[in-house]
């Protein structure tokens, strides 16, 4: 007899947020929430750095020693309007998980004490929060603004259509990061980014061919006149494209076929319908922690430990 395997609907939401507005943002991401229930979705993920913004083009007034007041007061809006955890947001957040009856994956930035965090949160469709991911390794001029995330939070929630977890952005390029995803069994892997140019969605593709599982990537499509006029350091956007982020969220089966998108130039939300028996049967001839490792000559040990 034929085993009978979970199935899924998920929604990718390719969306702005209120840029650097928490209250205006999160009133914003419940209103797509309650959209993408309506379409049927039992799943819902969010962009990278949703609530309140991701600072693009902003260098917070820093050279190399030297850092102006105008950074310092973006700065104070920035963590101002960021989301400690848990906190008033993070209940708003879980009551429309709850009333839309969807596991939700939200991109917030996580103020824990003096510092930020770009955090991944997921909350169970009782509207608890089922775990969190903080960006292991903020890339460039992001390490200003965020700290490093440690190996507590290589988070995979376990749902009842499979398990869900994943990496932000650039630390999909980690292998070791990669794998420890791997290792928890994931069957429906996250990758919320920044980068919206062609060469992501190879990185996307590979990870579904490499993991054997589903892949759902999630960015915001974002345009300067988004950018509020009286934001400090807003002439820094003078010279930026129009679009500052075209997008490029997109969904991949576990053997690297495109299940929909990539989106470009535009809101949108992105919908599949997966069946998780395809992330058993794609691992009849690959299992990257299994069959196909080699741990008599590999060994991958993380350190679980938090740090902070």
């Amino acid at each position: 007899m034929a085993e009978t395997y979970p199935k899924v609907r998920v929604a990718v939401v390719q969306s702005a947020p209120v840029l650097f507005d928490r209250e205006s943002t999160t009133r914003k991401a419940v209103r797509l929430i309650q959209e993408t229930s309506v379409d049927g979705a039992q799943m819902v993920i969010f962009p990278e750095a949703y609530i309140p913004a991701y600072p693009r083009g902003l260098s917070f007034g820093a050279v190399v020693g030297q850092r102006k007041p105008w950074g310092r007061e973006l700065w104070s809006l920035y963590y101002h309007n960021s989301v400690p955890v848990p906190s008033p947001t993070t209940d708003e957040l879980g009551r429309a998980a709850r009333e839309a009856g969807v596991f939700l994956a939200i991109g917030v930035v996580e103020r824990q004490g003096g510092t930020l965090y770009c955090t991944t949160l997921y909350f169970h469709p009782d509207g608890s929060l089922g775990g969190k991911h903080r960006k292991l390794k903020p890339t460039g001029s992001e390490r200003l603004i965020w700290g490093e995330g440690d190996g507590s939070t290589l988070t995979v929630v376990e749902t009842r259509f499979g398990k869900v977890g994943g990496l932000i952005c650039w630390e999909n390029y980690m292998p070791l990061a990669r794998m420890a995803m791997y290792s928890q069994g994931v069957d429906i892997y996250l990758a919320p980014t920044a980068d919206s140019r062609p060469t992501w969605q190879a990185t996307l593709q590979h990870i579904a061919c490499e993991g054997r599982c589903f892949v759902l990537g999630c960015n915001q499509f974002v345009t300067k006149d988004m950018v509020p006029a009286d934001l400090p350091g807003i002439e820094e956007l003078r010279d930026q494209p129009d679009i500052l982020c075209r997008g490029g969220s997109a969904i991949y089966a576990p053997q690297g076929e495109i299940l929909a998108g990539p989106l470009y130039d535009q809101e949108g939300i992105l919908y599949a319908n997966l069946d998780l028996g395809d992330v058993a049967r794609s691992k009849f001839d690959f299992d990257v922690v299994g069959h196909y490792a080699r741990p008599d000559v590999f060994n991958l040990r993380i350190n679980k430990s938090p740090t902070g």
